[in-house]
């Protein structure tokens, strides 16, 4: 199968710079025939358009820019899913924001794509009319995808389909107000069926196919239809209700998302298989892991591609482990909490659902090794985190906080209050305990005579944040093939898969879950079955009765299924937004970790369960559920209005 990469080809015809905050450009500088007139000038422009879809890959991350090479501050680090060193405190309006005018850089994409459904007919004669077609669907589909992307921030926006010409239309023709939230979301529903209608069914990877439209038009409408139930912020000028639309419109878009979901069928998709075998919880862990390195696949939809060295990114210079780093001297960028792991099955928990880590006099459990307790956890969690002694690249990654050198062998007490957040070297079982401040440490030496690094070689280091600082780091995405001199900032080039079947599958239940909550419950049987379709391929438990007892709970089960397969993905931060539910999450909200122990004489580990040593606590504020518009979106109209709150 041939590949189209997402490389920017400055070739003539195709640099359009926008001089507004909408999509007008100044005259061309170089003449249509050069675009148009040829397979390379269409090609090249195609590409082009392609590389500045709003894709929140590895590149991408609040107040950084689209299609940087780095990302710091990982979407993860503001939705529970993950601890970062770059955000130690509360989630603030900078981190719900996008950096840069991304509202500028989306309209001016916006017009490249009108400027080329309103040309290319000129030269339709010099194709064939499939290939004219299927360049008109791709335009559409990059044009929904992109309005879904203001959308989802914003609310209604500006709705622009034609080319705006200035100075040959005045500023008051092209100075356009905000459509509603509502003529905006049937805007991207309208755009995604042009691209259905026109596309192939199949194209080359990297490409947009009429069964990726599909996939891409259910995401968007399931949204549209959970702010049309959830949303409670509102937004009204001159009669248009820019921000929030009438629970009346929930049930529409949720067929529109259902049945969108479930002709992507139509495409052969299915979840990825291949080295998965059943009761084989090792070759399901490896299944899953896979998945995310295949640039094609049963289960990949529409891939954004990389290319060492022309296209890169540093996501593994970032993410390993510290042991595991390379010269930049990066590690450990996203740290999953223990609230995000204890989503997962096959691990021992207390009533409240934490990780059962005391005896019932509240001593330590204590283990052979630190993966013990974790030999039946979900195969698909081991894929997701690396846990602590777990194999990375052929070597046991070596994370603990630190060495108990106490005389208890066996009954070993709590070192810190339940609910605390000092640190052990402040609290007073500092003095039973060895530990590090950064990875240049002291080996410690044991009672029988070897030697220990107090924190292992990837932390937990107590004053150094480029460690595993909640107990566990990141392994999705993570390429095991690279060698530690390769495991640089501009050398990672793995795919991303932007939509893949398995999260098909989950719009289709969580629509059809959403009908059933409003008197529709004809589709549960199949949103079942898509259900246990990826937890059968996780490894994971089954639907039980009571998850299938009543729509909320089956609501909840299946919110809860997409934030574990999709998790790191960064789909996280935008389900919490539409569902309205991240305010609830995260008022004054502290995040856990586990940090394991080696008791020396004992011989064994033991893991304590607590919140984060920093004490930070994360807010969200409701009026970031629409964030800010730039403000020189502001300044250059005398029609578009700012959000509420700003």
């Amino acid at each position: 199968m041939k590949t189209f990469k997402y490389i920017i080809l400055f070739v003539a015809g195709v640099w359009f710079v926008s001089c507004t905050r909408l999509d007008i450009s100044p005259t061309n500088i170089i003449q249509d025939e050069d675009i148009f007139g040829s397979e390379a000038g269409i090609t090249s422009y195609m590409a082009r358009i392609y590389s500045e879809m709003p894709i929140e890959d590895f590149r991408y991350g609040p107040q950084y820019l689209f299609h940087r090479f780095y990302v710091l501050r990982v979407p993860a680090s503001m939705t529970g899913e993950a601890l970062c060193r770059e955000v130690s405190s509360s989630i603030s309006e900078s981190t719900s924001s996008d950096y840069g005018d991304t509202w500028s850089d989306f309209y001016t994409l916006i017009r490249e794509c009108n400027y080329f459904l309103q040309h290319i007919d000129g030269y339709a004669d010099r194709y064939s009319a499939t290939a004219v077609n299927m360049y008109k669907g791709e335009c559409y589909f990059i044009r929904a995808f992109t309005y879904y992307a203001l959308v989802k921030r914003y609310g209604g926006v500006p709705l622009v389909t034609n080319v705006l010409n200035y100075p040959e239309e005045t500023i008051k023709d092209v100075d356009i107000a905000r459509s509603s939230e509502e003529d905006t979301w049937k805007q991207v529903a309208v755009d995604f069926d042009s691209a259905i209608a026109l596309l192939p069914a199949t194209n080359q990877t990297g490409r947009a196919s009429r069964y990726a439209a599909y996939a891409f038009k259910a995401r968007a409408m399931l949204h549209a239809g959970s702010i049309a139930k959830y949303n409670t912020n509102t937004l009204n000028n001159g009669g248009i209700r820019l921000c929030g639309m009438s629970a009346d419109l929930a049930p529409d878009f949720f067929i529109k998302a259902y049945e969108a979901a479930v002709a992507a069928d139509g495409g052969g998709y299915s979840l990825y298989m291949n080295e998965w075998a059943a009761n084989d919880r090792d070759a399901q862990y490896k299944n899953y892991l896979n998945l995310f390195s295949r640039l094609t696949s049963s289960e990949a939809i529409f891939v954004k591609q990389y290319g060492y060295p022309e296209s890169v990114h540093g996501y593994d210079a970032y993410n390993v482990p510290a042991q595991y780093k390379g010269a930049n001297g990066y590690s450990s960028e996203t740290n999953p909490t223990l609230n995000f792991v204890e989503m997962f099955d096959g691990m021992d928990k207390d009533a409240n659902g934490h990780l059962n880590v005391y005896n019932a006099d509240g001593t330590y459990k204590l283990y052979d090794s630190t993966m013990q307790f974790f030999a039946n956890a979900e195969p698909r969690l081991r894929a997701t985190v690396i846990l602590p002694g777990d194999m990375f690249k052929g070597v046991s990654c070596q994370i603990w906080r630190g060495i108990y050198k106490g005389t208890s062998t066996t009954s070993i007490s709590r070192l810190i209050p339940e609910g605390s957040t000092v640190k052990y070297e402040n609290s007073g079982s500092a003095g039973v305990l060895v530990t590090s401040s950064s990875g240049s440490q002291t080996a410690y030496t044991l009672h029988n005579g070897t030697k220990m690094n107090p924190a292992g070689a990837s932390g937990i280091f107590y004053g150094d944040e480029t460690c595993a600082m909640t107990g566990f780091t990141i392994r999705k995405w993570l390429n095991e093939s690279l060698t530690q001199d390769q495991v640089l900032e501009n050398r990672s080039d793995q795919p991303w898969i932007e939509m893949r079947y398995a999260e098909v599958l989950l719009t289709r239940a969580e629509a059809a879950a959403e009908l059933a909550s409003l008197g529709n419950s004809s589709y549960l049987s199949d949103a079942y079955s898509a259900i246990d379709k990826i937890r059968s391929r996780a490894g994971a438990t089954l639907l039980s009765g009571e998850e299938k007892g009543s729509t909320d709970n089956f609501i909840k089960a299946v919110r809860k299924e997409r934030r574990k397969e999709l998790a790191f993905e960064n789909k996280t931060w935008w389900d919490l937004k539409r569902w309205r539910i991240i305010a609830g999450e995260q008022s004054n909200t502290r995040w856990r970790t586990l940090m394991p122990f080696y008791a020396d004489l004992a011989g064994k580990y033991f893991f304590d369960s607590r919140y984060d040593e920093s004490g930070d606590t994360y807010t969200f504020d409701t009026r970031w559920y629409y964030q800010e518009i730039p403000s020189a979106a502001i300044s250059t109209s005398t029609k578009v209005v700012q959000n509420a709150g700003y």
